[in-house]
């Protein structure tokens, strides 16, 4: 790319762009065969060249990350997840060792299954996974099992990823009478995250039921030490892998929390990591205009005026990439959503992400992305290779096949909103493979670290989510006593005010919504009574307890 060519003037875009600023915008590398496209955002005049110290400081905070530095001073605590995927650049050589120990063990336990030497309590094999477990627990393995499997992996995979006991009930309704040879993944840091623990103990419970026991049929993915380390070695799991607190739930994909449950899949998680290391070592590259994490940083800097005015649309025309969006929600958002910048500056960053797939999304919020607020700018993801070359091509016209047409959806889309003066970006992988995979989690995971140094704000912590759990808290405590009110009330039914008084609060609002929800569930022992022509807020509640 031409750095005084690649500089355009912002402004409505016209209907046919130039060829020359798709070529000259144009990156590819065909060892990775992966073309990174950003020639439809409108770039400022003179951006590159204005952006280069901070996109030269950016790449030397990461080049500092990688060497060990502190990225987390509150927690003091470093942010090593690029060393998974290339244990040599590991600041001790312990370091390295436990990564390529944790990895050949991974592989040694997956074929231990698949042959059976490990084996459940009464069935003849494992043939199904389910991983338990919460936000980069699950949605790493979730968007991997979905982009590469298939109805001959050599087990299936399920998921407990929330504390709604229909989703768990939903699942194991799913996998049915297979319980029995269902090899249980639990997968929690600390071992005290509320969702993953519930999900374990209702599948303990379902597996009691069944007269077996969950440690036969477990192995546990946390920290040394932890509360769920201390479980499991309680309770005879199979085995227990590390989390480190150097790998970010988020990032945590290329550790035992994904490739265990992939390997179990039969999925080849050498080549995920292969494909990982092989997009970092291109996306070390000083020379930005040369670096795709850094054009894609820059990208989302230019449409997002740096300050998150334009929200992220993802829309990969490919059904195994349906995921990816959920995945990226949570890498992006999480990293970069945050109120105060490095300084204690109050900032408000972050850029929302959305999307489902194309071209599903034609016939779904297309029309608003063209007609719409032009609050966003697109990422379309192309994926060359239709299908398997040994399942053919049928022409479904004459000279034009099903992937023609998503293709020619794909084209027509991105030209239709350039057309509107809308941004996107366009991202072009081979194949659907292992390898790709691993290379866009690579991507994405260094693009975010740039994009953060680049405004200023840390994005390897998360208040926000550790606030939410201490409110959850807060409300499942004052549950207690309002529970304890209805109990001392010995049957009586008494009013909203009287309750969250006994309970000793004035937040009769919260009141309200935890008696709402008790009640609606008989078994909880709590009864709603309304008089007639009342309101909710006229209701009375008494225990049956």
């Amino acid at each position: 790319m031409d750095q005084d060519r690649a500089t355009g003037g912002r402004g409505p875009a016209p209907a046919v762009l130039p060829f020359d600023r798709f070529r000259d915008h144009l990156f590819h590398d065909p060892s990775l065969g992966f073309w990174l496209d950003v020639s439809r955002i409108r770039f400022e005049n003179g951006f590159f060249a204005a952006m280069e110290p901070r996109m030269q400081a950016a790449l030397a905070e990461m080049a500092a990350l990688e060497g060990g530095s502190i990225a987390n001073p509150d927690e003091d605590r470093r942010v090593g997840h690029y060393w998974l995927r290339a244990p040599e650049l590991a600041p001790e050589a312990a370091l390295r060792a436990a990564i390529e120990a944790t990895n050949a063990r991974i592989l040694s336990f997956a074929a231990d299954v698949h042959a059976a030497r490990v084996r459940p309590e009464r069935a003849a094999r494992f043939r199904k996974v389910l991983v338990v477990g919460i936000g980069g627990s699950a949605l790493g393995p979730q968007f991997v099992a979905s982009a590469l499997g298939t109805p001959a992996d050599r087990m299936q995979p399920y998921f407990f990823d929330n504390t709604d006991p229909d989703g768990i009930d939903r699942t194991l309704d799913a996998i049915g009478d297979d319980l029995g040879a269902t090899l249980a993944v639990i997968i929690s840091k600390s071992g005290g995250t509320k969702e993953t623990r519930n999900g374990m103990l209702e599948l303990e419970a379902a597996y009691r039921r069944l007269g077996l026991s969950l440690g036969a049929h477990a192995v546990a993915v946390t920290g040394e030490g932890s509360e769920l380390d201390r479980y499991a070695k309680k309770h005879g799991f199979l085995a227990r892998f590390p989390m480190w607190d150097w790998v970010g739930g988020r990032t945590s994909e290329l550790s035992a929390v994904g490739l265990l449950p992939a390997a179990l899949q039969g999925l080849p998680i050498v080549e995920m990591l292969q494909g990982a290391r092989e997009m970092d070592e291109v996306t070390r590259s000083k020379e930005a205009l040369r670096n795709p994490a850094a054009l894609l940083a820059l990208a989302w800097y230019s449409a997002t005026g740096g300050a998150g005015r334009k929200d992220m649309v993802l829309l990969p025309y490919k059904d195994r990439l349906e995921l990816f969006s959920r995945y990226l929600q949570q890498l992006v958002m999480e990293s970069l959503g945050k109120r105060l910048d490095r300084q204690g500056k109050e900032v408000f960053q972050g850029i929302a992400v959305y999307g489902n797939k194309g071209s599903t999304d034609q016939h779904a919020y297309v029309q608003q992305l063209r007609d719409g607020l032009d609050n966003f700018f697109v990422t379309f993801i192309e994926v060359l290779r239709d299908r398997a070359p040994s399942r053919g091509a049928l022409e479904v016209d004459p000279g034009v096949t099903t992937g023609d047409y998503l293709s020619g959806f794909l084209q027509g889309t991105r030209k239709a909103l350039t057309e509107s003066g809308r941004e996107s970006i366009s991202i072009t992988i081979e194949t659907v493979d292992a390898r790709a995979v691993g290379m866009l989690i690579a991507l994405y995971e260094r693009a975010v670290g740039l994009y953060a140094s680049l405004v200023g704000i840390n994005a390897y912590h998360q208040p926000g989510v550790e606030a939410g759990k201490k409110a959850a808290q807060e409300v499942l405590d004052l549950q207690a006593k309002v529970l304890a009110a209805l109990g001392a009330g010995a049957g009586r039914a008494l009013r909203l005010e009287e309750i969250a008084k006994a309970a000793g609060t004035d937040d009769v609002e919260t009141v309200f919504w935890i008696l709402r929800h008790l009640a609606a569930n008989p078994e909880r022992g709590v009864v709603r009574e309304v008089p007639q022509g009342g309101s909710p807020f006229d209701a009375t509640y008494r225990s049956t307890r």
